[in-house]
């Protein structure tokens, strides 16, 4: 019997639960077979078909448990770990304006959706939206012990941001140094309570705030977010150049705005062009996770603060963001894993 279990695809990937090594127990009890499976990447949203393919194997009902284990992975140079922070995955983009912001509140709502701990860090200090996108703008993190408490949404999505501690109508005028500097202190005096994936949200751009991140994050992968438009293309190119060359792991490229659906008649139309972040994923053999349509609900549902709701009501949006964060947590599921907070501090005086 564990040997059938075992040799079962799991739902919308190329592995099997036995090449997982997923399977904890399997007892046949009165007919029915108990069986109870641990995965390294958050897999809630497959449990109804992977019930299905279980039971059509075995001819039995099938009583499944799901759990998940999601470890830390390896990270760029060896930096350690934050506490309370399992892997960091970096949302960026090489040009303003090509919904970067909209794709990391979609793929940590989706994320969540999927049964993992996730946490956003809004790291666009200039231009601060997680809060409203997430719907907790009119809340303040707590401090505790000299550290700040993370705002937890609607979806139990931790949520830190410069958004929460300045005056939203007045504009932050600081140098690099000081962006810097508030970068990681965001991250670092932020008490996170057991994020297996914490997606921050970058400016646009290769300045101050990237290279603090490569060089003194422990940065899991990085996705990319590009609309199909040219301009914006070239501009993308240049942020996967810059993850390269500080070893970050690129997990993917996320196209946006890749058609615009009429709200009245349901047309489509490619107004900013046709697969060109697709075509980019392809030139430099790095996935694609997904192509978004320009969609009103989108925009109106960031507006309001509603990515849960957006998430509930447009199937087809919510497909495509579920998919590109299943793929993500695949993606880190596949990297080493860290074992830097297991080896004691050596201190020479």
């Amino acid at each position: 019997m564990n040997h059938l279990i075992q040799s079962i695809s799991i739902p919308h990937t190329n592995r099997t639960i036995g090449s997982e090594k997923a399977l904890i127990s399997a007892q046949e009890t009165a007919g029915s077979l108990k069986v109870e499976l641990s995965f390294g990447f958050p897999a809630q949203h497959l449990a109804d078909e992977i019930r299905a393919e279980i039971a059509q194997a075995t001819g039995k009902n099938v009583d499944l448990t799901i759990r998940t284990n999601i470890v830390a992975h390896k990270v760029q140079n060896g930096i350690a770990t934050i506490k309370g922070v399992k892997n960091i995955i970096a949302v960026a983009s090489g040009k303003g304006g090509v919904g970067k912001s909209t794709t990391t509140a979609n793929l940590a709502s989706a994320m969540a959706k999927m049964g993992a701990r996730v946490g956003v860090l809004d790291a666009d200090l200039y231009g601060p939206s997680q809060p409203t996108m997430l719907g907790v703008a009119n809340r303040q993190p707590e401090q505790r012990d000299n550290h700040f408490i993370p705002v937890t949404n609607a979806d139990g999505i931790q949520v830190m941001s410069i958004g929460f501690l300045v005056n939203p109508d007045q504009a932050v005028v600081w140098r690099g140094p000081m962006v810097s500097q508030a970068l990681q202190q965001l991250l670092f005096q932020s008490q996170w309570d057991d994020v297996d994936y914490l997606f921050v949200d970058l400016p646009p751009g290769t300045g101050d705030i990237q290279l603090t991140l490569s060089q003194k994050i422990p940065v899991t992968g990085a996705i990319v977010v590009t609309t199909p438009q040219d301009i914006a293309l070239i501009d993308a190119r240049k942020a996967i150049d810059m993850f390269d060359k500080v070893n970050i792991d690129i997990m993917g490229v996320l196209e946006n705005m890749s058609v615009h659906i009429c709200s009245n008649c349901g047309h489509h139309e490619a107004i900013f062009g046709v697969d060109g972040g697709k075509n980019l994923a392809e030139k430099l053999n790095v996935p694609l996770l997904g192509q978004l349509p320009l969609s009103l609900p989108v925009r109106e549902a960031m507006d309001k603060g509603a990515a849960s709701d957006l998430l509930k009501q447009n199937p087809s949006v919510a497909d495509i963001y579920t998919q590109a964060a299943f793929a993500v947590a695949l993606a880190v599921a596949d990297k080493g894993r860290d074992f830097s907070s297991k080896f004691p501090k050596i201190v020479i005086e």
